[in-house]
């Protein structure tokens, strides 16, 4: 039989008080020098057995995810909006919202289809809070299985309502415990160039908007689309928890995002001709959506009502390729920090990123519904 690899290990022999002995030497500590510990987290299957999807949140996603296939192959007239907090911090507060949001697409659904923003994930520059997922309590417990669960039950509720709901996928392994609830999605300006993100994309079962990178290059989306657009193998977790090689077949939805770049915005009629030129050289079909935040905005939410105008004004002007906007909005105007008294804080005011109010949510959605119908 062959030596163990302890036994072939060198030996040093050791003289102590006439006593001769050999002892082994501990292996070197070459890996996990940064890691403080493993917390085991709830498989998703795990998850899904805990809040399982109903047939009214199948119904709602299901439809909604056709919906915006029918609207980005040129079938349905009509635009989508996706719409709602920066991110999710209060259940009650978002549930609140949700409730507002689903009357107010009833009646617009003529011309627009609403899709609430639900944000669990948010990615940091340097440092911040990282979203209800990863720190639902917002007190640095990172207590990340917790929401996880919230999260589903979250987009349980949304969807139950009728209520189709966008996310932004960011960590790879998020769809596996929340896709089937989700009809949109994202891939943020900071990732929209990551590998990893373009190979998630590439399995994702919702129609994918990519978004212009933060100095406001669109050809790295261009790049993004192509790149989900085909089959994909890589390393990834099933629902059981077990690593996998997920081979992807192709994401053949995705579509472009402009959220301005460097403090400029990109949503003028110069920048969407640009961007349709982009994607048509690409040999892609040049659907645009126009965040109406971030760049955009100059990240003031006030500034947030014009933007949708002018789109409004390109689409009534006869454009064809913006196929839909995004919008951050709250209860609340404004944000506000996460202050550690809780009471203290401002019901259905953003932590994340300034909002337009409900009341000027609705007013910019009416506004532009009756604008739209003169030619859609």
């Amino acid at each position: 039989m062959g030596q163990s690899v302890f036994e072939t290990q060198p030996k040093i022999m050791v003289l102590t008080a006439g006593t001769i002995m050999s002892t082994t030497p501990s292996a070197p500590k070459i890996e996990n020098l940064h890691i403080a510990a493993f917390h085991p987290m709830p498989t998703p299957d795990a998850v899904h057995s805990q809040r399982p999807l109903t047939p009214a949140a199948a119904k709602t996603v299901e439809e909604g995810r056709a919906a915006l296939i029918r609207i980005l192959t040129g079938v349905d007239p009509r635009r989508f909006v996706v719409v709602g907090p920066c991110s999710i911090h209060d259940p009650v507060a978002g549930m609140d919202y949700a409730r507002r949001l689903k009357a107010l697409a009833a009646q617009v659904s003529d011309v627009l289809l609403i899709v609430m923003r639900v944000y669990f994930e948010k990615p940091r520059t340097t440092v911040g809070w990282k979203g209800y997922i990863n720190d639902p309590h917002m007190d640095d417990s990172f207590r990340i299985d917790e929401g996880m669960s919230l999260a589903r039950k979250f987009l349980l509720d949304v969807n139950e309502l009728g209520l189709p709901a966008g996310s932004e996928a960011l960590d790879p392994i998020s769809p596996q415990y929340l896709g089937d609830l989700i009809t949109w999605n994202a891939i943020g300006a900071r990732t929209t160039e990551s590998q990893t993100h373009r190979e998630m994309a590439s399995g994702l079962s919702t129609p994918v908007g990519f978004k212009n990178a933060t100095n406001g290059d669109v050809s790295v989306a261009v790049n993004a689309i192509l790149s989900a657009a085909r089959s994909h193998r890589f390393l990834g977790m099933r629902g059981d928890g077990q690593v996998s090689i997920v081979h992807t077949t192709g994401n053949p939805y995705g579509h472009l995002v402009l959220r301005g770049g460097d403090g400029r915005p990109n949503y003028d009629t110069v920048s969407v001709a640009l961007a349709q030129e982009a994607m048509k050289k690409a040999k892609l079909v040049p659907n645009i959506v126009v965040d109406c935040s971030h760049a955009n905005s100059f990240k003031k939410p006030e500034l947030q009502p014009l933007v949708l105008s002018d789109v409004v004004s390109q689409i009534v002007a006869g454009n064809r390729s913006i196929t839909g906007v995004m919008i951050e909005s709250n209860l609340e105007a404004g944000n506000q920090p996460i202050a550690a008294d809780r009471s203290k804080m401002t019901y259905g005011c953003s932590v994340t990123d300034g909002c337009v109010d409900w009341a000027g949510t609705e007013a910019m959605l009416l506004e532009a519904a009756t604008r739209l119908r003169a030619v859609l």
